[in-house]
This record gives structure tokens, sequence and C-alpha cells, in this order.
């Protein structure tokens, strides 16, 4: 029995005892992140007469696209008590090498693919390393690799960008309509495929329990006889590959491949985990949740864009949201103890 089984026991509600609110509030992470998503897209639809409507719902999915896969790939690292400050720069450069390589390297697109997932994959397995074998604290490795990986991207690219001309790249952003009416995008579907992966490698497999359970107590968790290093290393290097796929969802989005994309992506994505309900003290939390984060805070955005509220006022309303989900979370953990 892992650490995070014997806390799930020790914490579960006395038998004949109805559960309180914030023991199922503890138990379901994706309760919080739906209620708030359920009220924005009502105050929204009350408030502003373009907001719920095919055209704009399907715009609000295409914006959660990137954003919801590298938040995706934080979540996993997340879960480990981890956190991963270079995930949107190992995107981006994936983005360049393939534009590039697709482009004036002559390669065909899906080896030009190819290439830019196994080197985010392996840029994962870097930050794995230092951090398992190294012992050194994940803020500080990704934020070392951050930087390397800002200076790197505009040494590659020259500080241009690549328009992007393979198919193959660009497959993701290919369009459809259901019933006729309900625009959907390649890039939709392989999101939903990957939301349904992941969470049935964290839900159903050993893999997965060994995952939360090293973020609850990785100690505990070692003493078990689970190899806790080989645990976290496979978490960073799928991650990476995560990230891969968030490259390929962006050149789907937008055939152009620019080096100063995505300032700000890993701030959203941990903004994203965070409101998803997954704990930043590890062991607590999925990707169902991540995905509902991320369509909170991009209805957030949308609704009060289309309400011509300032965009200052967007940042304080989302960073309120953020500081709200940590304090509860710390409150339900310490009441868990």
């Amino acid at each position: 029995m892992s650490a995070l089984d014997v806390r799930a026991d020790l914490a579960a509600p006395t038998r004949g005892r109805r559960p309180s609110l914030l023991t199922w509030t503890a138990r379901s992470t994706t309760a919080g992140p739906l209620a708030a998503l359920v009220l924005a897209v009502v105050v929204f639809s009350l408030t502003t007469d373009t907001f719920l409507t095919l055209d704009n719902g399907s715009l609000v999915v295409e914006q959660v696209l990137v954003t919801g896969t590298l938040a995706m790939g934080q979540t996993l690292v997340i879960l480990t008590a981890g956190i991963d400050l270079a995930n949107a720069m190992i995107m981006v450069l994936g983005t360049l090498v393939m534009a590039r390589l697709a482009g004036g390297g002559g390669l065909p697109g899906l080896l030009a693919l190819l290439v830019g997932a196994a080197l985010c994959a392996a840029l994962g397995a870097v930050s794995g390393t230092l951090v398992t074998r190294l012992k050194l604290p994940p803020f500080i490795v990704t934020l070392g690799l951050l930087s390397v990986l800002t200076a790197v991207s505009q040494l590659y690219a020259d500080g241009e960008s690549f328009a992007v001309t393979s198919s193959t790249l660009t497959a993701l952003g290919h369009r459809s309509y259901l019933f006729g009416r309900i625009e959907v995008t390649t890039g939709m579907a392989v999101l939903a495929v990957m939301v349904a992966g992941l969470w049935f490698a964290l839900t159903q497999t050993a893999w997965g329990r060994n995952v939360r359970a090293v973020g609850d107590d990785a100690e505990a968790t070692r003493l078990t006889g689970v190899n806790t290093r080989r645990t976290v290393l496979s978490v960073y290097v799928i991650a990476g590959l995560v990230y891969a796929v968030g490259a390929w969802q962006a050149l789907g989005r937008i055939p152009n491949a620019d080096p100063n994309a995505f300032q700000t992506g890993n701030l959203d994505s941990i903004t994203a985990v965070v409101i998803g309900g997954t704990s930043l003290f590890g062991g607590r939390g999925g990707v169902p949740g991540t995905i509902l984060g991320t369509l909170v805070v991009t209805v957030l955005a949308n609704g009060l864009t289309q309400a011509g509220i300032d965009s200052l006022y967007q940042q304080v309303a989302t960073g309120v949201l953020v500081i709200a989900a940590v304090a509860v979370d710390r409150l339900v953990r310490g009441r868990a103890v």
C-alpha cells in the first residue's frame, strides 16, 4: 500500500457519519473549478449578447488548446510536488526546430515533428535528471533552464520567426463542422484524447498511483519499495512529450514559429493547474480539473473582454482566483492532517 493510500484511509470519514462539505470538496478536486466555470458562463450569458453563441464557444475552446496542453504537462510535474517554469520555452523551441527543419532543412513534416518531439522529451529528461540525481529543487532547475532556453531560442532563430508550410505541422488546425454549424478543429480532438489518456494513466495504473504517492510523501513512498527517482524522471520526460504536442497545437493555430511567443505560457499553465484544483504541495489533483481551470481562465478573459472591461481588471480577477484556490487547498490539507 502506498503512502497516499494510507493517508486516504486515515482521512476517510467514520462509517455512518455524513461527510462534511469540506471533506467532499477535498475528494472532488473538480467541484470548485466546475462551479466557477458554470457561474462565469451564466453571468456572461446574462450580461452580454455575444458570449453564448456557437462561434464564441468554438473560439473559447480553440484558445484553450495550447495553454491547456501545456497545463497538462505542468499538472504531472506539480503532482510530484515539483514545478516547471521552462515548459513554455521547451514548447517554443520545439516549434522553432520543427518549422526550421521542415522549411530550410528540407525534412518531411512528419520527421521534423518527431525530431522536435524528441528534443522536448530530452529537455524534460534534463530537468528530471537534475532533480532526481543531484537533488536540486525543481524551481531552481526549471528557472535556470528557462533562462538557457530563452537565449537558445533567440540564437537558433536569429531573432526571426519561421513561416510553416508543412501540412503535417499545421494539421491540428484543420477545421470542420459538426451538424453544419459547430466549428471544430483536429486539435480539439487531440486534446480530448490526451485528457482521457492522462486521466486513465493517473487513476487506473500503478504508475499514476506512484506519481501521486511521491507528491504526497516521497520518503514514505520510497520506503514502500517504489523507485521514486525513476517515477519522477518519467514524469518530466512525459511532460516534455506533452509540451511537444503543445508545439504542434501552436503551429496548427498560427502557422508561424516565433521565438518571442508564449512569454507568459509558464505562468498561464500554472494558473490553470492551480485553479483546476491540483495542489501545489503535490499528490492531489488531475488533468480533468486542469482543463476546467484553463476554461475558467479563458472564459473569464473572453467574457470580460466582451463586457468591455479593461484587461488590467482581468489580471486582477485571475490573480484573486489563484490566491483563493491555493488558500482553499491549504485549508483542506490542514483539515485532512
